[in-house]
């Protein structure tokens, strides 16, 4: 089933919404991060329509996000050029994400210091990567591509070319925080044994409110910063085909094992 048909029960009102979707998008047995953050983001933006672009997301992983959802959204607060809603899913009585997003017109540029980019810029190959032991979700949705040569233990990076299967008509931003969660944590690179790993929390900046692409195709990266006492500290990096940072962020990852 596609985005829409996951985010078509979502009308910007308060109370509990079954997603019959949900199903291809879970990750375990809760719904995989991106898509749960969309879910909250839809409901803002639904409820409150006359928002300016988004600007920045703090998104919590509380608890598992199953296929029956209470939406509960808050316009906190509404200023000359920002607007800050919180929106929040709910599942069995208690809340299972929070998420804060940050909404902000244009103005006239004072500092102005572009973003790097990855040198050498990896170019995108032919092959897409078997997804037989890939998680449901993302083996369903996603096409991946490599955009490293480094394989198994070493350097806490994980890079991958990735898109969805499906175009999602959704508007870019939309695709943006759909997708910057979509890859392992660097962590994954400096594990000592096989053993689970779960994102505990989300904080992104969107560098461009109009994001494009090629092809559907974006680079995503993770990296591990530090790891220790069963926890890492993740960069998260989200750029076009063209090498533009479009999206950066910080994760807290849970390392078990």
């Amino acid at each position: 089933m596609s985005v829409a048909e996951l985010l078509a029960p979502i009308d910007g009102r308060t109370g509990p919404v079954h997603l019959p979707a949900a199903q291809q998008w879970m990750q375990g047995r809760t719904l995989y991060g991106g898509a749960s953050a969309l879910l909250a983001y839809t409901a803002a933006i639904r409820a409150f329509p006359d928002l300016p672009p988004l600007r920045a997301g703090q998104v919590a992983f509380v608890a598992p996000v199953g296929d029956t959802v209470e939406f509960r959204t808050e316009l906190v607060r509404a200023g000359r050029n920002v607007a800050q809603v919180r929106s929040e899913l709910w599942c069995d009585g208690a809340v299972a994400l929070s998420t804060f997003w940050l909404f902000g017109t244009a103005r006239e540029a004072n500092a102005v210091h572009p973003a790097a980019t990855l040198d050498p810029w990896p170019k995108l190959p032919d092959e897409t990567l078997p997804s037989d032991k890939a998680p449901p979700f993302l083996a369903h949705n996603f096409e991946l591509r490599r955009a490293q040569d480094a394989r198994g233990p070493g350097a806490p990076v994980v890079r991958r070319w990735l898109r969805l299967k499906e175009p999602t008509g959704l508007d870019p931003l939309s695709d943006l925080v759909l997708m910057g969660d979509t890859l392992p944590p660097g962590a994954m690179r400096a594990m000592q044994r096989l053993g689970p790993i779960s994102s505990i929390n989300w904080s992104f900046n969107v560098l461009d409110p109009e994001p494009r692409t090629q092809d559907g195709w974006w680079l995503g990266e993770t990296a591990s910063e530090w790891a220790d006492h069963g926890y890492s500290s993740e960069r998260l990096r989200l750029f076009s085909a063209d090498g533009r940072l479009v999206m950066s962020g910080m994760q807290s990852v849970a390392v078990f094992g």
